[in-house]
């Protein structure tokens, strides 16, 4: 296992598309930090009553989808890199093979999904500074703890479901696609549904499970434990698709 994960190390960092994918990361957290700078100084110029008008200028919330897809491309590159199945040469077994793909990329999510969210907010709350709500959402550091823990799992969820698409369809580009379809096309429809329909539908799509895990919406389809478990579906059947493919494809 040790010497399969090396391999697997070795391949993703000897490669220029993660470190695209973490440079697109890197310009959307400056991005954000400088559309934060300018909500807090149109905040500071406007009258107390337009104040109240504010949303958050917590530029994580902007960043988190974004991640999520670069680590679930990341996901589908791990899958994908080797199309004929070359570094079953050295690791033979399949199930060891998978184990080791599926730990890099639960690693590197967590990492890069934990370095982004600390950036992201670190940085909205220096720009907010003391500033009362609504410009600034949280009052201390618990308050932001549930919404980067989500975020974070979340973005774990988006890199072993990148994974699991690329091994189930064997090819970057349409995984890429399909997973664009489920981060952002199929949230941007959900909503037109007649109701109740456009709500329970809402309530499974990635980007809305994430506030549902971190419990700050009011009346939500699913609790925080029912969104957890709305995650754990998605890792299942797409990793779950990708280790039958993987187990029975020739090679």
């Amino acid at each position: 296992m040790k010497n399969a994960l090396a391999a697997e190390w070795l391949k993703l960092r000897t490669v220029r598309a993660p470190y695209g994918l973490i440079a697109a990361i890197g310009v959307m957290i400056a991005f954000g930090a400088t559309i934060s700078w300018l909500m807090v100084r149109d905040y500071d110029t406007s009258s107390a009553a337009e104040q109240m008008k504010f949303g958050s200028a917590d530029a994580s919330v902007v960043i988190t989808p974004v991640v999520q897809f670069c680590v679930a491309a990341l996901g589908a590159l791990v899958a994908t890199s080797d199309p004929r199945l070359g570094a079953l040469t050295a690791v033979p077994d399949r199930k060891r093979l998978l184990a080791a793909k599926s730990a890099l990329v639960a690693t590197t999510a967590v990492v890069i999904g934990a370095v982004a969210l600390t950036l992201s907010i670190g940085t909205s709350w220096l720009i907010m500074g003391d500033r009362p709500p609504p410009v600034a959402p949280w009052d201390s550091l618990g308050d932001v703890l549930p919404w980067a823990g989500a975020a974070v799992l979340s973005i774990l969820v988006t890199g072993l479901t990148g994974l699991g698409l690329g091994l189930a369809l064997r090819s970057t580009a349409v995984t890429i696609v399909v997973v664009g379809v489920l981060l952002w096309g199929l949230p941007a429809v959900t909503p037109m549904l007649p109701s109740p329909w456009n709500m329970d539908a809402s309530g499974v799509m990635v980007p809305y499970l994430v506030w549902e895990v971190a419990g700050v919406v009011n009346d939500p389809p699913l609790g925080p434990l029912a969104a957890v478990a709305c995650l754990f579906i998605y890792v299942v059947v797409t990793l779950g698709a990708g280790t039958v493919t993987l187990l029975r494809r020739d090679a």
